[in-house]
């Protein structure tokens, strides 16, 4: 089917759609896996549609994104396929212990989400889902022979590794549960944080239609505009014609190749899921761990850092959010914080080859900055100063280096 004429292409002074990340957290689907700041980039698979392109009748971007903004849907279960390819070396453990960050509380064991849920920053995986409004999730990941589960019932949150039989539990507080759509797990999730983005920065059109997991769709596409310094290529969502949800995110790369990271659903149901989907009673003789209150972080983690993407009024205005600045503008917005760490990834006595082998893996760079390290991935970049500041974002090296350059 030929793509639509509709274009929603946003301008200054445009009156600006209400945004799905923007409704009442009641009508979020929730959903859960993470996977970090890989989990920012999502990339476009071969084909978006599983058997042909469906005949449905017109719409705009305007009336599509006001569309998913109304969508009500709180049941459903099904099964998500993300595959992350970052082009990142083969670094073994060392790059899932980045990916989860330091454990706060010590060893939270193999069950514990932080360390499990980092595996899906590379590779394939397999998402098993299930939601019943705000309070009841599950997602599983599972494995060639084993599966690890992720929980939500209620106040209780249960992770549970069926290989080492170990489980780890917390609780979601009532004020986490407002927040529900700052985690992501499926494609609505994702999509919710880039349509918050959308600023005159930003393209927004309907072309065409697909069909994803049985379903028709129609295919919204958001593509950043006058904005030369990001890596983001091409947006595209699969959105549900009778419901309005996302079935699929995908986002190719400025620079072009195969994709960075594909997450779709291949089978999905608005049927309520039985209420023993969400029961979970540690097995006996299983070692528990038990970590702190979730809060509003009730299941972990948010997949966009603040400042990766576009963030509306956020962007650019430098202010200070849990210690972390944004610098830039829109789609050239990088994020900015401390490390409290000196000496960057130059070794030193204290740091010794590790520190060396890091640097080795990154381009050193120089400005009004001083010097440092830039990272790079087929999407997120970021440079790590010698003094131990940190710039990240999905943009270029050297909008990395003239945004270090403009902070001084």
């Amino acid at each position: 089917m030929a793509p639509y004429a509709s274009d929603g292409t946003t301008d200054p002074g445009q009156t600006r759609v209400p945004h799905p990340v923007r409704r009442k957290a009641a009508r979020y689907v929730v959903p859960v896996a993470v996977m970090g700041v890989a989990a920012a980039t999502i990339g476009l698979v071969p084909a978006l549609a599983d058997s042909g392109d469906p005949d449905l009748p017109d719409v705009s971007a305007r009336q599509l994104l006001a569309t998913m903004a109304a969508s009500d849907v709180e049941q459903l279960s099904g099964t998500v396929r993300i595959s992350t390819d970052l082009g990142l070396p083969d670094l073994g453990g060392l790059a899932e212990g980045l990916a989860s960050g330091p454990d706060k509380d010590g060893d939270g064991g193999s069950a514990d989400p932080a360390s499990r849920l980092a595996e899906l920053a590379s590779g394939t995986h397999t998402l098993r889902i299930a939601a019943d409004g705000p309070d009841r999730q599950k997602v599983s990941l599972v494995e060639k022979a084993a599966e690890y589960s992720i929980v939500h019932n209620g106040k209780d949150v249960w992770g549970y590794d069926s290989a080492s039989g170990e489980v780890y539990h917390t609780t979601a507080s009532r004020h986490g549960a407002q927040h529900r759509e700052q985690v992501p797990g499926t494609p609505q999730d994702f999509a919710d944080k880039v349509l918050a983005a959308v600023d005159d920065t930003t393209s927004v059109k309907v072309d065409g239609t697909a069909r994803v997991a049985g379903r028709d769709a129609y295919r919204l596409v958001v593509t950043p505009r006058h904005a030369s310094g990001t890596t983001v290529g091409v947006i595209t969502i699969a959105v549900d014609s009778a419901t309005g949800l996302p079935l699929k995110f995908t986002l190719t790369p400025a620079g072009g190749g195969p994709a960075v990271v594909d997450a779709g659903f291949t089978r999905i149901s608005f049927a309520q899921p039985a209420a023993s989907t969400f029961r979970f009673t540690p097995p006996e003789g299983a070692k528990v761990t038990e970590g702190e209150d979730a809060g509003e972080h009730s299941l972990p983690f948010g997949a966009f850092p603040e400042g990766l993407l576009p963030s509306g009024e956020a962007a650019g205005d430098g202010t200070a959010k849990d210690g972390v600045r944004v610098v830039g503008k829109g789609w050239n917005s990088v994020v900015r914080f401390d490390t409290g760490l000196g000496g960057g990834t130059r070794p030193s006595s204290g740091q010794g080859a590790a520190s060396g082998f890091l640097g080795s893996l990154g381009d050193q760079v120089g400005g009004k900055f001083g010097t440092g390290t830039v990272f790079s991935t087929r999407l997120i970049n970021a440079l790590v100063t010698d003094d131990g500041t940190v710039y990240a974002g999905a943009v270029t090296k050297d909008t990395l280096v003239k945004a270090a350059n403009e902070a001084r």
